[in-house]
């Protein structure tokens, strides 16, 4: 495996921008507008950050009309995530990030 390929996926969970726009897509699918109102970003940033999550396959994008909606991959994404609420669940007890990050994954322990 390229070592390239693996910076690039966690690059994408490092940036601020990208993992609001996968915590919100959390809890269902959603199209720009949607999550423009929920992360409080610029419509701009969101759509690159956009581009980057799909162009990863951390995203997946249906066209419904004239409007892109987007939601997390079921298959790899969404497993890995459980996975980290599990470890974050079992082994991170501050009650600070508890405050600052409220998101659940449902089923995740």
């Amino acid at each position: 495996m390229n070592s390239q390929s693996y910076d690039t996926f966690f690059m994408n969970f490092s940036n601020k921008t990208k993992l609001a726009i996968v915590m919100v897509l959390i809890n269902g699918p959603m199209n720009v507008t949607e999550i423009v109102k929920k992360i409080g970003e610029e419509q701009s940033a969101v759509s690159h950050s956009l581009k980057k999550l799909t162009e990863c396959h951390i995203l997946d994008v249906k066209q419904k009309g004239k409007e892109r909606i987007y939601s997390l991959n079921k298959e790899t994404v969404m497993p890995m995530l459980k996975i980290v609420a599990k470890h974050v669940n079992k082994n991170c007890s501050c009650s600070e990030c508890d405050k600052k990050c409220p998101i659940k994954i449902k089923n995740a322990v």
